[in-house]
């Protein structure tokens, strides 16, 4: 891999670049929190090949969401599936928007 295919994935949501402990300070909360998160399957770190834990930014954007609930007094198991309901119903509202285009592009013109 050359340098510049390096710097190319620092733009990449879903590259794995913090560790655990800068993971943990970026969001401002604690690497056992971080860890509870994993246990109860809302992030799924990747593993540097000495088996440390990664986060991508995208992983960091729901972490952060997630303390912001447990911080509001939520459980964080429920928090977590929360966290989950809201980006599933993200996506599901950006497959129809995409598909409401391709309606509107291929629907024959109004007489």
């Amino acid at each position: 891999m050359t340098a510049d295919d390096s710097f190319g994935r620092l733009d990449d949501d879903d590259y794995p670049a913090y560790t655990m402990g800068r993971a943990a300070d970026t969001i401002g909360t604690t690497q056992g929190f971080l860890r509870a998160l994993g246990e109860a399957r809302l992030i799924t770190p990747l593993r540097s090949e000495g088996g440390h834990r990664r986060y991508s930014r995208y992983q960091l954007r729901l972490a952060a969401r997630a303390r912001e609930l447990v911080d509001q007094g939520t459980p964080i198991e429920a928090a977590c599936r929360i966290i989950i309901l809201e980006d599933q119903l993200e996506e599901a509202q950006r497959i129809n928007a995409e598909y409401r285009r391709a309606a509107e592009s291929s629907a024959p013109p109004s007489a």
